[in-house]
């Protein structure tokens, strides 16, 4: 398998409790592949720690074969890693266009030269990530609402914000942390075309989802973890016939 992201022993703790236990599986390049477990499993911490947001006490997590645990947030998504997270993070203040065009890094216009120099560049630099971010808006179906505050999107809308904030930034990998979670049932299935249009331009999704028809009608190969440790990796149909799968997480309480 051609990975893009490998995890191997990866364990962290907090505390007296074992979040992540032993935690081992890769993702292959290109694929769309799922990440389920019961509520405390160590979803959210394993995702925290791929992205920098925590270190690890001890393992590896490998992107495209380079060793990226305990690598800061903002050097694993210069990397072409970036993700989303369960709570949209919009700049409420700034319209839906001027929240993408702030994710470019490197701009011109921010760099201390830009203030005695000629502003042409600048201009030009704006100019093509506008139209950059109108591209993507249109993708993710915001692009009527462009020059709208990102305050007065809806739950959904800001979910296809997060998503747009990251396409702006052309990544390889992209971790999404429960996409569809808070949204209503109609704007679920745009979301879902929408990830699957991001899949199509080449670009590899891991969700984290508690939507199992979600995760099984959109992810080719879905990981389960349960106290932080890996039980079950498979197809959709290998997982939903796992008996342990189906004893710790889809048939609980919690599914």
């Amino acid at each position: 398998m051609n990975a893009i992201l490998e995890i191997a022993g990866l364990n962290r703790r907090f505390g007296g409790l074992q979040a992540i236990d032993r935690c081992e599986f890769s993702v292959r390049k290109g694929s769309i592949t799922g990440l389920i477990g019961p509520n405390g499993a160590g979803k959210s911490t394993l995702f925290n720690i791929v992205s920098g947001f925590l270190k690890p006490d001890s393992g590896e997590v490998r992107f495209e074969g380079r060793r990226i645990d305990g690598m800061a947030p903002h050097a694993v998504a210069r990397l072409g890693l970036r993700r989303t997270f369960q709570i949209p993070r919009e700049l409420k203040r700034m319209s839906v266009l001027e929240n993408l065009m702030l994710v470019p890094e490197g701009q011109f216009g921010d760099r201390i030269l830009s203030v005695v120099l000629p502003d042409a560049r600048v201009r030009e630099e704006e100019r093509a990530n506008a139209a950059a971010a109108r591209e993507v808006l249109q993708m993710v179906g915001l692009e009527t609402k462009a020059d709208a505050p990102a305050a007065l999107l809806s739950g959904g809308q800001k979910k296809l914000l997060e998503l747009a904030r990251c396409l702006m930034s052309r990544p390889r990998l992209m971790l999404l942390d429960e996409p569809t979670a808070g949204v209503n049932p109609t704007l679920i299935r745009d979301l879902m075309d929408v990830m699957r249009q991001v899949h199509a331009s080449g670009i590899t999704l891991l969700i984290i989802e508690h939507n199992m028809n979600v995760v099984m009608e959109l992810c080719e190969r879905i990981v389960v973890l349960d106290r932080g440790h890996v039980i079950a990796a498979g197809t959709p149909s290998e997982i939903q016939e796992n008996r342990q799968v189906l004893d710790a997480y889809l048939g609980g309480a919690d599914a």
